[in-house]
């Protein structure tokens, strides 16, 4: 039982390695330098190059400005050089776009002031949009409102319309306090006034452009330490090479296993059946040999095989006359034994010359080959020393 335990753990030893190789994310080839992915909680997406995890992945998987971290909450943040740390919700290697907003929910705010200067990254689709504070009772049912700049005196409304923003300023009391860029909004009312400002930020960047590479299953890595050129990498051979590394990691491994069950099951099987072979001839054997005797051999002679045809044949055999009598000891039985057929004048009998019971003859003989015993009484004939007496009857 150890052997097959030691086999067991073994196979599972192997099926773990073969998991871990199959469930290992393909682009973890993404350079030269195997850079591993990385995961941030429950994100729908992967960390690789040109971005980075901050202390889960080495500079060399990373281009400059694209250095996320993972928060205590299981966030990805992406910390601005000039406007501060934002979340990321979404990055699209394919388009090149990184989909970001605000912790504190007011992405409106964050797009006041804005700098991407010294970063990578540029916001597209956008258009501008002039800001005008308003008083409540202005803007109250009127205009829709950009909530998260608003308080309760003041209402900060938005348009894309410039000639608008001029009119409100010059006739009412509504004062333009600035104007952001911000990713264009569907919900655009009358005079392009829009309350729809708090939307995720679009961040997307041109360098270095992998677009061709991931759309072509590569990815884009660097192509030596001085980390100064990227090139695309195919994977997918390299992805064909672990699978088959893994298919012969587990061919091997569980080839050997199911040969190593195999001997041990016929070892264990010659065993037993050493064990019975052996326990038969303790228990059985010894009995038989102290029990047979001259006497039993020839009563067991008896019931395993019938008597020969030359100790047959040396029996009487006579044809019955007109008398119809048996050549016995005065039997008067007109029925054979065997066949329980009526004796006929010149039927074919034969006697057992110990115990003088006679059948037909062919009934007889064939009984006597079969059994070696009288039908009758059941007593084992032997020979007898001369048949003269049984010659001179009719």
């Amino acid at each position: 039982m150890e052997d097959l335990n030691y086999i067991f753990s073994h196979l599972l030893f192997l099926i773990l390695i073969l998991l871990h190789l199959l469930h290992s994310h393909p682009s973890s080839a993404s350079s030269s330098y195997n850079c591993p992915t990385s995961l941030c909680g429950a994100t729908p997406y992967s960390v690789h190059f040109p971005f980075r995890m901050i202390d889960q992945q080495p500079d060399i998987c990373g281009y400059p400005g694209f250095d996320l971290e993972c928060n205590s909450q299981n966030s990805v943040t992406l910390n601005l050089p000039n406007s501060g740390e934002f979340l990321v919700r979404n990055i699209d290697y394919r388009s090149q776009i990184v989909q970001v907003y605000d912790p504190s929910g007011c992405s409106a705010d964050r797009l006041l002031s804005l700098d991407l200067l010294g970063s990578p990254f540029s916001v597209s689709p956008i258009r501008n949009y002039t800001l005008l504070s308003c008083p409540v009772e202005l803007t109250t049912s009127r205009f829709p409102i950009v909530t998260c700049l608003s308080n309760s005196t003041y209402s900060t409304v938005a348009t894309s319309s410039v000639s608008f923003a001029m009119l409100m300023a010059n006739r009412s009391s509504c004062q333009i306090i600035g104007s952001l860029w911000s990713p264009v909004s569907r919900y655009q009312g009358q005079e392009g006034l829009t309350s729809n400002l708090n939307m995720d930020i679009f961040l997307t960047w041109d360098s270095p452009n992998c677009q061709d590479c991931v759309t072509q299953g590569g990815a884009c890595g660097y192509t030596n330490t001085t980390m100064e050129e990227v090139a695309c990498f195919d994977i997918t051979k390299k992805g064909s090479k672990k699978a088959m590394m893994a298919l012969i990691i587990v061919s091997i491994g569980l080839a050997l296993p199911a040969i190593g069950i195999s001997i041990v099951m016929i070892y264990y099987i010659c065993i037993d059946y050493r064990s019975v072979a052996t326990w038969i001839s303790r228990n059985n054997a010894a009995p038989a040999t102290a029990m047979v005797t001259p006497e039993t051999t020839t009563a067991i002679s008896s019931l395993v095989a019938g008597l020969e045809q030359s100790t047959i044949e040396s029996y009487t055999k006579v044809v019955l006359g007109e008398s119809m009598r048996l050549p016995g000891y005065g039997d008067e039985d007109a029925t054979c034994s065997i066949c329980l057929s009526e004796y006929d004048v010149k039927d074919m009998v034969r006697c057992i010359p110990e115990c003088r019971h006679c059948f037909h003859a062919d009934c007889i003989d064939e009984w006597l080959r079969m059994k070696g015993n009288c039908p009758v009484c059941r007593n084992s004939p032997s020979p007898p020393p001369s048949l003269t007496y049984y010659n001179n009857l009719t």
